[in-house]
């Protein structure tokens, strides 16, 4: 018999899924199977292409600024969400039953941990290249103090949110407010996850679209005293792209997880949550090698230094290296834009 108010700290896995109402299965199911083989193949490519950005970054000089130590954390951040989603993998299906409370708690840990701190880094990136436009400043010239501060706060954020659940924000002396999809933690944990990612991708799509505004409010300026129009124009829509790009992204991998989070979390007794959270996570999961793409794939020089550090042995390094800035150059996390007034430059920012 529960009793409401008592701790079961030494209960097992089983007792806890027992009560919140999901299956733990004692057998390899067929759809065990396909998650598991689908969950190996991401987490292998998010450890690869983060692997990729992390050396590019690291052996190519010109990424030795502040904006790239950003695009640095953003890769270390989804490198170390596909650790933890393999983790997840290898302690999954029937192998569930056999975890300690405290080994359940390491894995959902290392998940929500990892997913925090890639989540906050795109807020911390589009937050870098607002403060960067706004100030018409060159991204080489971004105090380092300023994103190395980011940097703690998005890791302090992260390491918060994941070792709460642990030693506060759990269900064990409250079985009544257990969640369904994450039968040891409370649902208000799910929810605050939920409403917290939220939160990131309004702050996103409100710091975008300021920098859209301010530069196309400047391209239109400065297109009234040049004969450059089209050229202006073309840098327009190439920022326009790099936005929906960015905000796109981020709302395919994360809004049907945060929407099942949220179901979940506020108790939907006839919401099915569990019959897709874990396609759903695979696809939050997805997101980390979508961001090596969409923030660093772009960068015609960060490919450049991809197909160096691949084919080392077929392509010799060259001597003298030339930076041409273009009107829209795809750069850093998308667009560099140039706006030149009375012949001088205006601003050169990478968004």
């Amino acid at each position: 018999m529960v009793t409401m108010g008592q701790c079961y700290y030494n209960e097992t896995i089983g007792f806890f899924y027992n009560n919140s109402g999901k299956e733990l299965s004692s057998h390899w199911r067929p759809k065990d199977l396909v998650v598991v083989a689908l969950g190996l193949t991401v987490s292998v490519l998010v450890l690869l292409t983060n692997l990729l950005v992390i050396a590019a970054i690291a052996s190519n000089r010109r990424f030795h600024q502040p904006i790239y130590y950003l695009l640095g954390n953003l890769a270390a951040a989804d490198l170390f969400a596909g650790v933890a989603y393999l983790f997840l993998m290898f302690h999954t299906g029937p192998r569930t039953a056999r975890l300690s409370l405290r080994g359940w708690f390491v894995r959902q840990g290392l998940l929500d941990t990892s997913l925090t701190a890639s989540v906050a880094t795109l807020l911390a990136i589009a937050v870098e290249r607002h403060c960067s436009v706004m100030a018409v400043q060159l991204h080489s010239r971004l105090p380092p103090g300023r994103v190395i501060m980011l940097i703690v706060v998005v890791w302090v954020a992260a390491l918060g949110l994941g070792l709460l659940p642990a030693h506060f924000w759990h269900c064990l002396c409250a079985l009544d407010r257990c969640s369904r999809m994450a039968p040891l933690l409370s649902r208000s944990y799910l929810t605050v996850w939920a409403l917290s990612s939220l939160l990131v991708f309004l702050l996103m799509v409100a710091v975008y679209t300021r920098i859209f505004f301010y530069v196309r409010r400047r391209v239109q300026r400065m297109a009234e005293h040049v004969s450059c129009y089209p050229r202006y124009r073309e840098t327009t829509l190439n920022l326009v792209k790099t936005v929906v790009i960015i905000l796109g992204a981020f709302v395919v991998c994360w809004t049907p997880g945060q929407v099942v989070l949220l179901l979940d979390g506020l108790g939907c007794k006839s919401c099915n949550v569990l019959a897709v959270e874990k396609y759903f996570l695979l696809l939050a999961e997805a997101n980390s090698l979508v961001n090596a793409v969409v923030y660093s794939c772009r960068d015609a020089e960060m490919r450049r230094t991809f197909r160096r550090l691949l084919c080392c042995w077929c392509l010799r390094p060259s001597t003298h290296e030339s930076v041409r800035y273009t009107t829209a150059t795809h750069a850093g996390t998308s667009t560099r834009i140039m706006l030149p007034e009375n012949g001088h430059s205006l601003m050169d920012s990478t968004l």
